[in-house]
């Protein structure tokens, strides 16, 4: 023991930081702690600070005053030359004239405080006059702070915050809402709950956020910054010209990065549809900064209130297609019968020029109305018949078509709009048109047996009865599987085909960049990764997709609670899904919200499909509710 003080009954000790008295000494000392009781403990655990007798605890728990450590401290600082130090009993019969247990203690206290001295019980040294006045500024700081936030709590209880400067006390709240943590002393102290929910709800509540902020894709663990890894310029190698043959890239308007294009020729006994791709694996190799990147992120998050891509925004101009009169692409080459069926495909580089048109756009040209030479009528025309063959195939192998009305949802300046999106038969024929190129690639990789990301699903336990409209999509949706990546080839029951894998979005997915970089491989004759190498950059990837589809859902039912917190007694049109008790399930298609309604008196009768009114009777952001009742006609 380093102050040479031997261990005897009702000497006072130290355990751990805490005031003790030795009750029994032996093998092991048995001590008594404060609110603890009695326990045993090994000798070298303690230290024994004075031989006593020290009987009860109770006489230390108001220690003796301070008032004259400065005034010791001042003396001893300056004639501390040679680094003299002092024992505790020294320090205490300085400051206190005596040696007791109680001066001792609070010797020790003094100590531990660390504010005039420091060291060891029996090494004590008084600390510069700098380091005393930044320790009483800091204790002083400390002190303000919890005076400052004592009032905090007391206005936080009442919700009424001084608002902007207490929101420098709800740091924490703010990570608990965004999900980067599981814990909040100021939801401990103000007796909430640790739950982002219960943080949102205080953050509205008090004003500190407005229903403008977003939590979600924080709180879903969705990278909230643009990807910074440069991809390079595509080299120079030899690509087929296509140029002369129009492709036309069909999508929504709002769509910045086109990743697709079809053209297509008619031949003896059949057609050659070609699936022109963007090409950034020409220029992104397995492993590189951009690779590993984009596999973290797993696929762009498409956001209400922004897009959060897989690649770096300055890659668009150069492999998005037909943002330049000339594109780099990877063309899916299918051989097809008169009766639209996939007899061969090639795949090759090739340079495309892609004139870009929107659904609505190429609707009118295939219906005639408006727009397009006849040459493109007729185009989109045989388009569309392949794509209905195809379907027609699709649907007579067991093929699942859940058609729900859909709905986008933007944030801009402030204001949420939510508009219906039309149903249009271009976008069956794009649709159409990519299932069988990813079905063409999936046959290309199997037969060269090249490790391949293929997609497959299980087959669903289907009502035998499956009702029509809406209710139909609905009792199929509910019983479909989850997806299944593999490197090994299955049955993909929802779409009705054999082989499948998903190749017309590396832009967008990781997993289709990742087909793209194995077919490059092959077509260069380099070694491509092998199948373990390609389950793991799946596994990576698949948790970030994950992570964006959940922030991009999430969001968007955030932002249409947003939109409707402020039309409470508003009426919708609405289509019966299902009936679960007192409670209707309901689509509401303007808002494509999917929800429950309470259902009252002859409203209980409602049967799926039927149309009915809803009302929104009450909205709450932060829970995530949206509640809604049925009106009687």
């Amino acid at each position: 023991h380093t102050l040479n003080v031997m261990i005897k009954q009702n000497s006072l000790a130290v355990y751990r930081g805490k005031c003790a008295i030795v009750r029994e000494t032996g093998d092991k000392i048995t001590i008594s702690i404060q609110k603890t009781g009695e326990i045993k403990v090994r000798e070298k655990d303690i230290t024994v600070l004075h031989p006593g007798p020290c009987t009860s605890l109770n006489a230390l728990e108001t220690p003796l005053a301070q008032d004259e450590a400065p005034v010791i401290w001042e003396l001893l600082e300056a004639e501390g030359a040679g680094g003299k130090t002092y024992t505790l009993r020294e320090l205490a019969e300085l400051i206190w004239n005596v040696w007791t247990p109680e001066s001792a203690w609070a010797a020790y206290t003094l100590l531990r405080e660390g504010v005039y001295f420091s060291g060891e019980p029996d090494a004590i040294q008084p600390r510069s006059a700098a380091e005393v006045e930044s320790s009483i500024a800091g204790r002083a700081a400390k002190e303000r702070e919890v005076v400052q936030r004592g009032a905090f709590l007391e206005r936080l209880k009442l919700r009424k915050l001084n608002l902007p400067a207490d929101a420098a006390f709800l740091s924490d709240v703010k990570a608990l809402a965004f999900g980067k943590t599981d814990k909040s002393k100021t939801m401990r102290d103000t007796g909430l709950a640790e739950t982002p929910v219960d943080a949102h709800k205080l953050l509205l509540c008090c004003g500190v956020w407005d229903t403008f902020v977003n939590p979600y894709p924080a709180r879903e663990g969705l990278l909230l910054k643009q990807a910074a890894a440069e991809v390079p310029l595509p080299p120079e190698e030899e690509r087929a010209d296509l140029s002369a043959l129009t492709a036309y890239a069909i999508d929504n308007a709002d769509s910045a990065d086109p990743d697709d294009a079809l053209s297509i020729e008619c031949i003896e006994n059949g057609y050659i549809l070609y699936v022109h791709i963007s090409d950034p694996a020409a220029s992104i190799l397995p492993g590189s900064e951009a690779d590993v990147e984009a596999r973290n992120r797993g696929a762009t998050a498409y956001l209400p209130e922004g897009v959060y891509r897989m690649l770096k925004e300055s890659a668009l101009p150069v492999f998005a297609l037909g943002l330049s009169d000339i594109s780099p692409a990877l063309t899916f080459q299918l051989k097809l019968g008169t009766d639209g069926s996939l007899l061969e495909t090639d795949i090759y580089p090739s340079y495309v020029h892609v004139k870009r048109l929107t659904y609505c756009q190429a609707d009118h040209i295939l219906n005639g109305t408006e727009g397009g030479s006849e040459s493109e009528r007729q185009t989109f025309t045989l388009l569309h018949r392949i794509a209905e063959q195809n379907l027609k195939r699709r649907l007579s192998a067991g093929a699942s078509i859940i058609d729900f009305p859909e709905v986008h949802i933007t944030v801009k300046d402030g204001a949420v709009t939510i508009e219906r999106q039309q149903s249009f038969k271009s976008a069956v024929v794009v649709r159409e048109c990519m299932l069988m190129a990813g079905e063409g690639a999936a046959r290309w990789a199997l037969t060269r047996r090249l490790p391949f990301p293929f997609v497959s699903q299980e087959t669903g336990e289907v009502p035998k009865t499956i009702l029509d409209g809406l209710a139909g999509s609905y009792q199929l949706r509910r019983c479909m599987r989850p997806r299944l990546l593999s490197v090994k080839p299955s049955l993909h029951w929802g779409l009705g085909l054999d082989l499948y894998t998903q190749v017309t979005s590396p832009l967008r997915r990781y997993t289709d960049l990742v087909c793209h970089e194995q077919i490059r491989a092959a077509l260069a004759g380099r070694q491509a990764l092998g199948e373990d190498e390609v389950l793991a950059r799946l596994a990576v990837a698949e948790r970030g997709s994950i992570c964006a589809m959940r922030a991009e859902r999430a969001s968007c039912a955030h932002w249409t609670r947003v939109f409707l917190s402020d039309k409470i007694g508003s009426v919708w049109d609405a289509v019966v899904l299902d009936m679960k008790g007192p409670h209707a399930v309901v689509f509401i298609p303007l808002l494509g919200l999917e929800a429950q309604a309470a259902v009252h008196g002859s409203m209980a009768k409602v049967k799926p499909n039927d149309e009915i009114k809803v009302k929104i009777s009450s909205v709450k952001i932060a829970e995530g509710i949206i509640n809604i009742t049925g009106i009687e006609s």
